[in-house]
């Protein structure tokens, strides 16, 4: 693209690259911010255009379009849904407030590959013009929040069914590990038994109730405010527009989309935004708490926990040979700690809004958009390299769980809080068994004793040997 063609906006000429499908004014924001390199999301994108060929049809069924002109401007726009002209969309993600420059874009590639559509070489312009047709009953204002949405909901999809994949495949390792006795813990330190299976369990019920909370606050994302235009009002938009939009966006997409209700809401208020953001950052606090886990219990081979074993995907250190790491919970762990940043970001930029309008909607777009790609991601690797492969070490784990000082709370029902914990600190100290230190003492038959201490009935719950 060095050859250049010359193309104006209302500011005066802008030299373009000869080649490109953008036009003036996504030119000067590429000049203007040049700041990351980094470029909307497809989803985003994507989201835009659906927006775009709706426009492109309700105008046109409105008859406020040129039958030809909107045929032109559809088929360009279900292009770059198709995603053939992804790499036209170049302005930086750091641009100008509320998202001018990314509609901008999508405007002038639509406009240019409608042109060319009817006959008209790229660069010489036509009948189709960015703002007046493409842009026609629309503003930045509710484009972009609605694109949001849409873009969301389009992602949405993808990680639930991850989390799903990844809720079943705890679940199963919960199953097989259900007789698998081992020590409880606690602030680090030895708890009352339970099962390898029961931790399992509850790591599986954890993500299923987040996927609830995803679910709910993405329904709050399917409310939307396009047609409230510039500020709310709908000004230049025909009365029927707004509805219409909502269902031909339905019709497109396949989401079940319903109206906002208050436009105005739609153009203050970027809540649902922050409300989803929000249920992505507690999956990755839950998600990082099982990997922290997982991490825990895999550690050693020899000087650890080692209650289970991870699979094995790769070498663990370019020095010490042998060495295996827990590198897909690690990997995990930095892409929840992302997310979290990225939610920070996000609802920070929610406050931010001003009397009708929030400014900060572009890095909204692309934080949330990432957050779900990499957690859809990172997710789909978690499960198939690291939980489908999860081993239990059956020995390892019942043998901390034999050698537990916790498990003297089985005794409490039959020699009392305060003898138990004299017996606990003496086989501490002593280096004996519990068993041996309370058979010593008299304090209770071998029968009781061998009944009360069965870690396998402990970790059923109940007061041992009695019904």
């Amino acid at each position: 693209m060095s050859e250049r063609r010359v193309e104006t906006d209302s500011m005066g000429e802008v030299r373009v690259p000869a080649r490109a499908y953008y036009g003036a004014q996504t030119q000067r924001a590429v000049e203007n911010f040049a700041i990351s390199g980094l470029r909307p999301s497809e989803a985003f994108v994507r989201a835009t255009s659906w927006i775009k060929l709706a426009a492109a049809r309700v105008n046109g069924r409105l008859g406020l379009l040129d039958g030809e002109v909107g045929a032109a401007i559809a088929q360009a726009a279900e292009e770059v849904v198709a995603g053939r002209f992804t790499d036209q969309f170049v302005v930086d993600v750091f641009q100008a407030g509320a998202g001018t420059s990314h509609n901008m874009n999508a405007n002038e590639v639509i406009a240019n590959r409608a042109n060319e559509i009817l006959g008209h070489r790229l660069g010489e312009g036509g009948p189709v013009n960015a703002n007046d047709h493409v842009n026609m009953a629309q503003s930045t204002n509710d484009v972009i929040p609605t694109a949001i949405r849409l873009a969301a909901l389009d992602l949405h999809g993808g990680l639930a069914d991850a989390l799903v994949q990844c809720e079943e495949a705890l679940r199963l390792k919960s199953l097989v590990f259900q007789d698998v006795v081992k020590s409880g813990r606690t602030h680090l330190q030895d708890a009352v038994p339970v099962t390898l299976g029961q931790e399992f369990g509850a790591y599986a019920d954890a993500l299923g109730h987040d996927l609830g909370r995803l679910n709910a606050a993405a329904d709050d994302l399917a409310r939307l405010g396009i047609g409230g235009t510039a500020a709310g009002t709908g000004l230049n938009a025909h009365p029927d527009y707004h509805a219409e939009m909502v269902r031909e966006l339905e019709s497109i997409t396949g989401f079940r989309l319903r109206s906002m209700g208050n436009l105005f809401e739609a153009m203050q208020s970027q809540a649902d935004i922050a409300a989803y953001s929000g249920a992505l950052r507690v999956l990755a606090l839950t998600l990082t708490r099982i990997a922290n886990d997982l991490r825990l219990l895999s550690s050693g081979p020899m000087t650890g926990l080692a209650e289970i074993k991870l699979p094995a995907v790769q070498p663990g250190s370019s020095i010490m040979p042998g060495k295996v790491n827990p590198v897909m919970p690690e990997m995990l762990n930095m892409v929840c700690f992302h997310v979290i940043g990225n939610d920070t970001c996000i609802a920070m930029s929610t406050q931010a809004g001003q009397l009708e309008l929030n400014v900060m909607m572009p890095i909204m777009a692309y934080n949330l958009c990432q957050s779900l790609e990499v957690l859809t991601n990172a997710l789909g690797a978690f499960t198939d390299k690291c939980v489908r492969g999860i081993e239990a070490d059956e020995d390892r784990c019942r043998y901390w769980g034999e050698r537990s000082l916790a498990i003297v709370t089985a005794l409490n029902p039959y020699i009392g809080y305060r003898e138990a914990a004299r017996v606990a600190y003496e086989a501490l100290s002593s280096g004996r068994t519990l068993a041996e230190v309370v058979q010593e003492r008299g304090l209770m038959s071998p029968e009781d004793l061998a009944v009360a201490l069965d870690l396998g009935a402990m970790a059923r719950g109940g007061i041992m040997g009695r019904a």
